[in-house]
């Protein structure tokens, strides 16, 4: 009887460790980057990455900390500092009275924009993929994600 091959989440042949050590770099580098981009701004790195999130929608802020994966408490002194340097403010959620959303105001969604345009290291590599590459990528990365 020959042994069972390991399953599928804990596979550990060369190709899948190297593709974990190139996500593990892509990921460094989009780190290193989005903090220079952050520092640019006067930003550090989370309140950059919040202000990311409000340009897209307001939230609430137990809905920015659970997708950051921090303490809500975090999330009121970031949002605290956007806010005060005009980026962020707080909303009463029109659903529901009870309930604040921290949301960009224009200057925090045109400096979101200029963060995002900042960040190069993956467009070039990118552009020189044909789109069905960049479709199959794109696929890929979301297949990994479920």
């Amino acid at each position: 009887m020959s042994p069972t091959p390991p399953s599928a989440p804990h596979r550990t042949d060369p190709l899948t460790l190297e593709v974990v050590d190139l996500i593990a770099t892509v990921v460094a580098r989009y780190h290193e980057e989005y903090e220079e981009a952050a520092a640019s701004h006067q930003l550090t790195g989370a309140q950059a990455r919040v202000l990311a999130l409000l340009s897209r929608e307001p939230l609430p802020m137990r809905h920015i900390a659970q997708q950051l994966k921090c303490e809500p408490s975090n999330v009121t002194g970031i949002v605290d500092r956007l806010e005060a340097r005009g980026l962020a403010e707080r909303r009463t959620d029109p659903a529901d009275r009870r309930i604040k959303l921290a949301a960009a105001t224009d200057e925090g969604r045109e400096t979101a924009a200029r963060l995002r345009g900042a960040l190069h290291f993956a467009r070039a590599p990118l552009a020189g993929l044909s789109e069905a590459e960049r479709t199959s990528l794109r696929d890929l990365l979301q297949r990994m994600l479920t």
